[in-house]
Order: C-alpha cells, then sequence, then structure tokens
C-alpha cells in the first residue's frame, strides 16, 4: 500500500516537473526565416517610403535632399568599385582594435572596484562620471597628446567604452547571490578560478548589457574621432563623410551614413543578438516555442 502511495507521489512530481519543459514545436525553416525578417522588411520599406514622400514634397531641393533611388544607386556604384568596402576595413579594423583595448581595461577595472571595497570607494563615481561625459569632449585633449593620429582616435574610443564596460561588470557583480559565492569558495575555486568560474558566469547578463553599451559608445567615438582627426590617408568612412561635405555630395553622404547603420545594426545582430540569445537560452529565460 505504501509502496503506491509512494509512486503516485513521484508520478505527480513527475507531472510538475514537465511544467518546466520547454515545448518544442517543429516549423519549416522556410517559415522561420520569413518570421524573423518580415518586421525589418517592414520598418525598412516604411522608412523609403517616408523619405520618398518627403523627397516628393519639394521640401528640400535634390541636391541637398536626394531620393532614396538616387543614394542607393551612388552607394551600388561605391560598392561595385570597392571604395565603400575599402574604407569600412579601415574604420572597423580601428573599431575591433580600440573596442579590445576598452573591454581589457573596463573588465580589469570592474573586477578591481567590483572586488574591493576600497577602490570602490576611490574612484566608483568617478567611472559613472567618465561614461556620461561626451567623447567629443576628450578630442581637443587627444589631439595635444598625440597629435593627428590613429592613436588620438583609439584614445577616445577606449575613453568611451571602457567606462560602460566597468559598470556593467560592476553591476552584474553586485547582483550576484552570495550564495553563489559562497559555494564557489566551498568547492575550492580562489583567485583567477573564481573569477572564472563564477564571477564572469553570474554576471554575463549584466555584463553583456554593458558591452553592447560599450561597443555602441565605442562605434559613436570612432566616427567622431574620423571626423574631427581627419587622416587623409586612411580612406576610411569618416573621411568619406568630411569628403563629401566639403563637396557638398548629399548622396554621397547619405550612402555613406547608411553604411555606418548597416554596419550597426549587422554588430548587434549577428554578435551581440546571439551573445545574448545564448546567454538567456542558458539561464532558461528564452521561449523556445
Amino acid at each position: 500500500m505504501q509502496q503506491d502511495v509512494d509512486a503516485q507521489h513521484d508520478a505527480e512530481l513527475a507531472g510538475l516537473d514537465q511544467l518546466d519543459v520547454p515545448i518544442r514545436i517543429s516549423e519549416p525553416l522556410g517559415r522561420r526565416i520569413w518570421r524573423s525578417i518580415w518586421p525589418k522588411l517592414t520598418a525598412v520599406g516604411l522608412f523609403l517610403g517616408t523619405w520618398q514622400i518627403v523627397f516628393l514634397s519639394g521640401w528640400k531641393p535634390p541636391y541637398v535632399l536626394p531620393s532614396p533611388a538616387a543614394v542607393l544607386s551612388e552607394l551600388w556604384t561605391d560598392l561595385v568599385a570597392g571604395e565603400i568596402a575599402s574604407a569600412a576595413s579601415v574604420t572597423l579594423r580601428r573599431a575591433v582594435v580600440g573596442f579590445t583595448l576598452a573591454l581589457i581595461i573596463g573588465v580589469l577595472i570592474g573586477l578591481a572596484v567590483s572586488r574591493n571595497q576600497l577602490v570602490r570607494t576611490a574612484i566608483g563615481a568617478a567611472i559613472t562620471g567618465l561614461e556620461t561625459m561626451p567623447s567629443i569632449a576628450w578630442f581637443p585633449l587627444a589631439i595635444l597628446l598625440f597629435k593627428i593620429s590613429e592613436q588620438a582616435i583609439l584614445f577616445v574610443i577606449v575613453l568611451g567604452a571602457a567606462p560602460a564596460i566597468a559598470n556593467g561588470l560592476i553591476v552584474g557583480v553586485d547582483h550576484i547571490p552570495r550564495l553563489w559565492l559562497r559555494a564557489g569558495r566551498s568547492m575550492g575555486a580562489s583567485g583567477f578560478a573564481m573569477v572564472r568560474h563564477v564571477i564572469l558566469p553570474a554576471s554575463l547578463p549584466s555584463f553583456l548589457g554593458g558591452l553592447k553599451q560599450g561597443w555602441a559608445f565605442a562605434w559613436r567615438s570612432l566616427l567622431a574621432g574620423e571626423l574631427l582627426v581627419v587622416i587623409s590617408a586612411s580612406g576610411s568612412l569618416g573621411v568619406r563623410l568630411d569628403q563629401a561635405r566639403q563637396l557638398a555630395d548629399a548622396e554621397q553622404i547619405l550612402s555613406t551614413m547608411l553604411v555606418i547603420f548597416m554596419i550597426g545594426v549587422l554588430v548587434d545582430a549577428l554578435l551581440f543578438g546571439r551573445l545574448e540569445r545564448a546567454v538567456r537560452r542558458r539561464w532558461g529565460l528564452l521561449d523556445t516555442r
């Protein structure tokens, strides 16, 4: 009799456990792809339609505000000629180098502040202050220190992105349950092992938000730097914008701006978007239906 009761109890618990199992519904690949891209296509269509309506209204002459067709034609011509790819490669190389430096510095500062009360008291508020400073305010100092050079641009990228990355890690560490840290220590984790296996994985959701914000700051700082610290031989996206401004070439200005926008969207979708989905899936926060 007792065995029957225990078996029924186990069955009830198993049934409750099944409530936590994600419901997987098979869906054709084509339908999944269409479901993911149709909102983006609709947004692009609305943007281009609004642009065309404003152009047809005659609000500005065509040499100031060209039509979408003229800008896309200019963009296609530059793509075929390889000019856009060459300029984008220079800008992306600077972005990768600057963001990597900011990531290293931001992580080191974030760990030092989050794990040491004395360091937090000394520079914790300063990190937030640096994060709120407009990156363009650093360029006069950068030019004084490094002249018109790549180092001046990298200097501003790091100062723009590192505080955001550090703050994201600090917030993530502050929200780690103390029980997890005690469990890590009881299992023998200390020093780098504690950081590698407990602190960084546990703080990853907030840290990822800091990484995304840091990338946004780095990308904006980079383009501002390429416009202010014009290194003509580099042929970057910023140089293209400055040259088009000097020639009053609105089509090239807008086509280059579209490329800058698309790079930002692609980096977010292909890098940070995938990382965010992976983290949410690992934490059980992603709806897999």
